[in-house]
């Protein structure tokens, strides 16, 4: 089983034309709670934990997240605390982020309730870094850790670097460094570990990440992905598709590459065929508006 703890949140995407007020509709997004839909989608058990706000984009999130079929749902309403939005501007299918949250739900899960030994068949608990940039998140980050490492189970991490959120590129590579060094299972673009290591070179800002025992994986866009583990490593290439909606292809990608690389060795053929189907549950992603497809 694969557990999926954080952000569940609203995208408002919108397309800009030349002279036009853009017009944004709501789409349930959140990277560990698309992370945990592609898992669920690629055949993995799963569950996820987050929070919303008291307000119509916190039951419209919870009403779709209750359609998904998770073997495990829990998402807690905040009485005080709004839903969190994210204003996304599509520009030939790429992204433009604005975050619209301020003491929001999103980072003020309450783990009190949170017993890891409860998952029958539990394996991999995964995070993701939104979560990071207020004190409360990290708060909420460590204790889940704690967690995760007393139960014996591994710890996934996603580092969506999102500058933003944070006052400089020094105070988000900070909050994200702690976290970065604990994680079991680590996920990467090519343009996120380039800015987090601050090398121009890709080869030299893996190595600055790299160490043993740990499978690092980096997307490259339509080139594919790679991936590190001990002594093996490789390209792994993608099929080239014409994006609509960049927005989520990367939490397909790791939502399917965890479902397909849960309780197996973590040798070259399964890591590879793992990477192969992620890089195609990826790219799908870019096809529709919208982080996920139901």
């Amino acid at each position: 089983m694969i557990l999926a703890i954080g952000e569940i949140l609203a995208d408002m995407i919108g397309e800009e034309e030349s002279g036009k007020t853009p017009e944004y509709k709501m789409f349930c997004g959140g990277a560990p709670f698309n992370v945990a839909v592609n898992a669920l989608q690629s055949g993995a058990e799963v569950g996820f934990i987050g929070r919303v706000g008291k307000d119509p984009v916190g039951k419209f999130l919870k009403s779709f997240a209750g359609k998904v079929g998770f073997d495990y749902l829990d998402i807690q309403t905040d009485p005080l605390r709004n839903t969190t939005l994210a204003f996304v501007t599509l520009t030939d299918g790429e992204r433009d982020f604005a975050f619209f949250r301020h003491d929001t739900a999103d980072y003020n899960i309450d783990p009190s309730g949170i017993d890891l030994s409860a998952f029958d068949g539990l394996n991999i608990v995964h995070l993701g870094s939104l979560m990071l940039s207020e004190e409360n998140g990290r708060k909420l980050a460590d204790e889940l850790i704690s967690k995760t490492r007393a139960a014996g189970k591994i710890l996934s991490f996603d580092m969506n670097f999102r500058m933003d959120l944070y006052d400089s590129k020094e105070s988000a590579v900070k909050a994200y460094e702690k976290y970065v060094e604990e994680a079991d299972i680590l996920k990467f673009s090519d343009d996120e570990i380039l800015i987090y290591t601050g090398e121009e070179n890709l080869e030299r800002a893996i190595k600055a990440v790299y160490k043993k025992f740990r499978l690092l994986v980096v997307t490259l866009g339509s080139k594919g992905s790679i991936y590190f583990y001990n002594d093996i490593s490789g390209i792994v290439p993608t099929e080239k598709v014409k994006p609509i909606d960049t927005t989520g292809a990367g939490d397909a990608f790791f939502g399917c590459l965890l479902a397909n690389i849960e309780g197996k060795e973590l040798n070259r053929e399964n890591i590879e065929n793992a990477m192969e189907l992620a890089n195609a549950c990826g790219a799908r992603a870019t096809l529709f508006k919208g982080a996920v497809k139901l």
